[in-house]
């Protein structure tokens, strides 16, 4: 099976790397300033990190934001993701609301992908996997240490369960504290892709030290980078224009 994901007009897993641009406004206003700041770069995906979303707590709100947001971005396909502080984000939120959230903004069809973090246990994964796939929205299914890197079986264990999960896309961002850990990342994702993986992956070593899995992640398995166009939702992401025009580069190398 191709290990590729068909969204819209773009295929995750095929040809360059698919640049993904988190937003993180807190307002309305912040929002629609960062949507023109991305339609003005080259842009495959946006991400709405709505854990910045000071409007959050009300469901209403948030669906109103993102109906706005997908009809603002046009035909660039839509991530929805509600970060927890416990994986790096800026969101104190209950299991039992979490899955509200998720089921209502599913609901909407105005995203075409939906962020799960695996770490939110088999159950609530299972529940929201199941209602994106009922209702044709494709998961990213995530897990975040911005502590350390784990070795590389728990990594590719981790991907492994990603997949028997039923998630579209894995996703694993860890960090590094020294350039053996990024070779770490980047064999763990190579050895998952090259043995078990039916489906496009996510991955990346954070940071400065990890700043090169976000440009050469494609040589070991990885179909998508993220890029700033204002403002980094982690740390190390690099501009949207410098990566776009590093990944250009890469692709135009003559080989011969």
């Amino acid at each position: 099976m191709a290990n590729v994901l068909k969204i819209g007009e773009m295929t995750l897993g095929a040809g360059k790397p698919k640049i993904c641009i988190p937003i993180t406004g807190k307002s309305g206003a912040e929002l629609r300033e960062e949507i023109a700041a991305v339609k003005e770069v080259s842009c495959d995906i946006v991400e709405w990190r709505v854990d910045h979303f000071q409007e959050i707590d009300d469901t209403e709100k948030v669906k109103e934001m993102l109906g706005e947001l997908k009809t603002l971005l046009g035909g660039i396909p839509l991530l929805f993701t509600c970060r927890t502080k416990k994986e790096g984000g800026n969101q104190e939120i209950s299991a039992e609301d979490y899955v509200k959230l998720y089921r209502e903004v599913i609901g909407t069809g105005d995203a075409e992908l939906v962020d799960v973090e695996m770490m939110m246990g088999e159950e609530v994964c299972s529940s929201l996997i199941q209602c994106a796939h009922d209702n044709q929205v494709s998961v990213v299914m995530s897990n975040h240490d911005f502590e350390r890197t784990p070795d590389k079986e728990t990594l590719i264990a981790r991907f492994r369960s990603m997949q028997e999960q039923g998630a579209d896309v894995p996703k694993i961002a860890v960090m590094p504290h020294s350039p053996g850990d990024v070779l770490t990342l980047l064999s763990a994702t190579y050895e998952f892709t090259e043995k078990y993986a039916d489906r496009p992956v996510i991955s990346m070593s954070m940071g400065w030290l990890g700043s090169i899995s976000r440009i050469a992640g494609e040589f070991f398995g990885s179909a998508l980078t993220f890029a700033a166009a204002k403002h980094a939702s982690a740390p190390g992401q690099l501009s949207v224009n410098d990566m776009d025009h590093i990944l250009k580069v890469l692709h135009n190398t003559d080989n011969g």
